[in-house]
């Protein structure tokens, strides 16, 4: 395990002052993620910012309003993901309560199609007949599918979050935060949180006009839909800003109320999970990989059809076909990490000598994984990595994943500036991206990235940092405060759960399911024991007889057989002489 600086958090203490009224160890956790007043911890759905501050939306309202009184036939194009695939059954099940009564959708198969609103995918929409094309999670990009589409006679309705290129798709309308003029204050909503902006609006818009007085629809309740609202924002990783962590606080509730959707809940159900105490985590790591594996393995119309369904028996169903995908993905991901961990030594290179922008490749991976394994590649290296598999006979697709300092979609805009003629199509977020290029270029660009990623990072910038909360008292490490951190959420990307240090000694030591280091640690000067569990930590631990760890970790929750107990989550540790802990 790769040696880690630990960094605390910088704390305003005119924040914490305006936090008093709460444990002192949550606001000085709060104050440490920027929340500067009580106020910033509402969530209750009224403080949303307005539908109406997002560019577009009056087109994009027009377009559907007249799609509904028409009865149109309204077509939903959406992405592989997990994003994806909650934006489109939102979509789906608003319009359709709204009053739709043609609404279908598709979904692009990237073993076929590649992602967004391709032409290829216009022509298979094509033999649809749709009267209007919505995509969800997709096609700011998407110039030539846009252009093929209007050439085709259909209307274009693009719903979107990513980063725009250089030039926009000819759109009849546009809704995207990140699109140039637009003055949202929230620029981190994910796909479904657009869509699900959208469906606000057109909603409010037919009130207006006395729709719902008039058709046969009665006016719908679209806080039913925050479940998947919540799910799909926490898998896409977006960073939970006040906006996102009222929907994702939202959606929790009424999952945790036992309001969820039946696919929704069939997926809880294969996870093993009970809803009550559910958490963004438990999205992020249990439920989201369950959906994400239909796209990255077959095709995403399974998930989706899974969180359309209204029938328990049926969403069971596919969600065990769900889970079973996600199985072998597991299987296919393990035997990925380990030959690009091989292919990383055999570069036979220390730290100091990697690329600092790393580009892997072996012909049998699976192009559905790459993207985990570069996720994996990058937390070891601590560097942008991108992970290529093939495609096409002579075309790679790479997905890319980055660290703080860098954003990955410049990186590659600026890598398609200096070689116009190197990457065929790109696309992505700061952190995340994913491209496309001739097999015959895959050296020509690895130089090329990590020539840009070098004008971006020092060296020091490829030296891992762990941001912790600080030491917390012992008088804190009991369950009662562990579960108060549970329920003091939502925490995710952008505002991470609490991480606190300290140094321990080491009581037991045992490795279980071959993997994981199982500790239990007691406090200096106290008599007290804590159990403790560093996943993926057994090598370090297996190396080592050290009596002594500094560790940054999670107080939690741990439930077996009905009980309840404390539980420190181990992220990161090394060995320690003694249970010394600076402050």
């Amino acid at each position: 395990m790769r040696r880690k600086q630990l960094h605390r958090r910088e704390l305003v203490q005119e924040n914490i002052d305006n936090l008093s009224g709460l444990h002192p160890v949550l606001a000085r956790v709060y104050a440490g993620r920027g929340v500067k007043t009580a106020a910033d911890l509402d969530y209750d759905l009224v403080r949303l910012l307005p539908p109406g501050d997002l560019k577009g939306m009056d087109d994009a309202v027009t377009l559907l309003q007249q799609a509904l009184q028409e009865q149109q036939h309204i077509m939903i194009v959406g992405d592989f993901d997990a994003d994806g695939a909650t934006s489109c059954a939102v979509a789906v099940r608003a319009l359709t309560q709204l009053g739709a009564s043609r609404v279908s959708f598709l979904v692009p198969n990237r073993f076929e199609y590649g992602y967004g609103l391709t032409p290829e995918i216009v022509e298979l929409a094509g033999q649809q007949s749709p009267d209007i094309i919505v995509t969800v999670d997709n096609g700011i990009s998407s110039v030539e599918g846009v252009a093929t589409a209007r050439k085709k006679g259909f209307r274009v309705l693009i719903t979107d979050h990513h980063l725009a290129g250089e030039q926009l798709p000819d759109a009849d309308a546009m809704v995207n935060p990140n699109q140039p003029g637009d003055e949202f204050a929230s620029k981190c909503l994910a796909g479904v949180g657009v869509i699900f902006y959208v469906m606000l609006a057109l909603r409010a818009r037919l009130r207006e006009s006395g729709w719902f007085g008039e058709a046969t629809c009665k006016e719908p309740n679209l806080a039913s839909l925050l479940d998947l609202v919540a799910l799909g924002t926490v898998a896409d990783v977006v960073p939970l800003d006040y906006n996102n962590r009222i929907l994702v606080a939202q959606g929790l509730k009424r999952i945790n109320a036992g309001r969820a959707c039946a696919g929704i809940q069939a997926l809880l159900q294969v996870a093993k999970i009970t809803p009550g105490r559910l958490q963004a985590s438990d999205l992020a790591f249990r439920i989201a990989p369950r959906l994400n594996a239909a796209g990255r393995l077959d095709d995403m119309s399974l998930g989706i059809d899974c969180l359309l369904s209204h029938d328990r028996h049926q969403a069971l169903a596919l969600a065990q076909q769900l889970d079973q995908l996600n199985s072998e993905r597991k299987v296919i991901q393990q035997d990925m990490e380990r030959d690009a961990r091989a292919a990383v030594s055999a570069l036979h290179l220390d730290e100091a000598g990697l690329p600092y922008g790393l580009c892997l490749f072996d012909k049998q991976w699976h192009q559905g994984v790459v993207g985990l394994v570069a996720a994996r590649i990058k937390e070891q290296c601590h560097r942008p990595v991108i992970a290529f598999a093939q495609s096409e006979d002579h075309e790679l697709k790479g997905s890319a994943r980055s660290i703080p300092g860098l954003h990955i979609r410049d990186a590659l805009d600026a890598v398609a500036v200096r070689h116009p003629t190197l990457l065929k199509k790109f696309g992505g977020h700061a952190m995340a991206a994913g491209l496309t290029l001739l097999s015959r270029d895959f050296e020509t660009f690895s130089l090329a990235f990590d020539e840009e990623v070098r004008r971006s990072l020092r060296q020091e910038d490829l030296q891992a940092c762990v941001m912790t909360d600080g030491i917390l008292d012992p008088c804190s490490m009991n369950l009662e405060f562990a579960q108060a951190l549970a329920q003091a959420g939502p925490w995710g990307q952008g505002f991470p759960d609490p991480l606190f240090e300290g140094a321990f000694e080491i009581v037991q030591r045992r490795v279980v399911g071959q993997h994981h280091l199982k500790l239990v640690l007691r406090i200096n000067g106290h008599d007290a024991c804590i159990d403790a569990i560093a996943f993926n930590g057994a090598p370090q631990g297996k190396l080592t007889g050290a009596q002594y760890i500094h560790a940054a970790y999670r107080p939690e929750v741990n439930e077996f057989r009905g009980q309840q107990s404390l539980q420190f989550m181990i992220e990161y540790f090394h060995e320690s002489d003694s249970t010394t802990t600076t402050t």
